[in-house]
């Protein structure tokens, strides 16, 4: 039978995920950096994403579609805010997740107070950086140098942006706290499609943090690439305590 139901235009449709969070259904999902209706089932019609895509990439048509079901929604519901699964939902779940790229942008650290130190210059060029957030189809992953850190390293060692991240692409993670599987399937992706000449990567001394050495290799196996892997550890007092070369 005909209904009313959500119909979203790939062409126009840049990924930023907006779209997303208007959807109480959870009917919207990103893959392979684009908005798709996930199943018809879940979609009421009322149109209530309508208005928030950026690019005027939905709208409201009248096609051949089953009819919308609550139960199905409740379950699809449930399914994605167990733990282990929460972090498939979250990416699509927050506005400030479009994918922004400023690499050819100059920026300076502004002036400083006189007796005060003057500040460093900010080596980020791309936003997002969590991996859950990220689009492996993202401008600034192609033909990049790949930084990998752990979410607390930034925090421990003081001159992470000199050191480590100017000139390179960033994702960040914590291994412990997040679907490991999910990150190695996020990363297996984002290495396949992009031709990525290398991957730094930097985690804290403690022993979970590790589990982010064993996301990166299992990625790059699965990729099918042979891609060189430097790997330097961080101490919880903020300093480097080894460098590995491993691959």
């Amino acid at each position: 039978m005909k209904r009313k139901i959500v119909s979203i235009d790939e062409e126009k449709c840049n990924g930023c995920g907006l779209c997303i969070p208007n959807c109480a259904e959870g009917a919207i999902k990103i893959i392979g950096g684009k908005a798709k209706l996930v199943d018809d089932r879940f979609c009421d019609g009322l149109g209530a994403c309508l208005g928030h895509c950026p690019q005027d990439a939905i709208v409201i048509t009248e096609r051949d579609a089953p009819d919308f079901d609550e139960e199905a929604v409740k379950k699809h519901l449930n399914s994605i805010s167990k733990p282990g699964r929460m972090h498939q939902a979250m990416p699509h779940s927050c506005p400030g997740s479009m994918a922004m790229d400023f690499r050819g942008e100059r920026r300076t650290a502004g002036g400083t107070q006189a007796g005060t130190p003057a500040r460093q210059n900010s080596e980020l060029r791309q936003w997002p950086v969590q991996l859950t957030l990220v689009s492996p189809e993202a401008p600034y992953f192609k033909d990049c140098e790949l930084l990998v850190a752990a979410d607390c390293v930034p925090f421990a060692y003081p001159n992470f942006h000199s050191d480590f991240l100017a000139g390179k692409s960033l994702i960040i993670g914590c291994p412990k706290l997040d679907d490991a599987e999910f990150y190695i399937d996020k990363l297996t992706e984002m290495l396949k499609k992009n031709n990525i000449k290398g991957i730094t990567l930097v985690n804290m001394e403690v022993p979970c943090c590790f589990g982010l050495q064993r996301i990166v290799e299992e990625a790059v196996q699965r990729s099918g690439k042979v891609l060189p892997i430097h790997q330097t550890v961080i101490t919880i007092r903020g300093e480097k305590q080894q460098v590995n070369g491993l691959h």
